[in-house]
């Protein structure tokens, strides 16, 4: 089970793109804290339908989105978090990311199980961190998900893209 904590997103575009990426990566739910978004809440972003699918709830606090069983993850720029490239995803998590203009407050990164950070030379957006951290999850994880009918589940219905190798003489 994975859940994504938003504290009090801004960017309309920005959640839209979460629901997206949520949508492709297998997550269960979605939450967030604050008013910002609501007051912009009709975007525009293609997020698939994924929304339909995927519960995105206004929640009091991050914490009131973790299931029981779960670890809580922070995902910030703080001293001392690990680097997600050494960072083990638990089986089930709830990440939580700060606001595109903030930080988490110290008392979630006080209550997390581990707080872990993508090493750039500068912060990404929220949308590009979140997308960043499920593929990171996807790439450890153990599931055979190399094969063209995922390919074919996936993509585009305009797509029909063959490899070379694979298409017929």
């Amino acid at each position: 089970m994975i859940h994504l904590g938003l504290s009090n997103p801004k960017s309309p575009s920005n959640v839209g793109a979460i629901m997206r990426a949520a949508g492709c990566f297998g997550v269960d739910a979605v939450f967030y804290t604050g008013e910002r978004y609501q007051q912009a809440a009709r975007f525009a972003t293609d997020t698939k339908n994924h929304t339909d699918n995927i519960p995105l709830q206004h929640v009091a606090s991050l914490l009131d989105g973790v299931a029981e069983g779960m670890k809580i993850v922070a995902v910030e720029l703080a001293e001392g978090a690990t680097p997600l490239p050494e960072f083990t995803h638990p089986e089930q998590a709830c990440y939580l990311f700060g606001p595109e203009d903030g930080t988490l407050a110290q008392t979630l990164i006080d209550k997390a199980d581990a707080v872990v950070y993508i090493p750039t030379t500068s912060c990404l957006n929220l949308a590009a961190t979140v997308n960043v951290l499920l593929y990171d999850r996807l790439a450890k994880s153990p599931l055979d998900f190399a094969n063209d009918e995922l390919i074919r589940r996936s993509r585009d219905t305009n797509n029909r893209l063959q490899c070379h190798a694979d298409r017929p003489d």
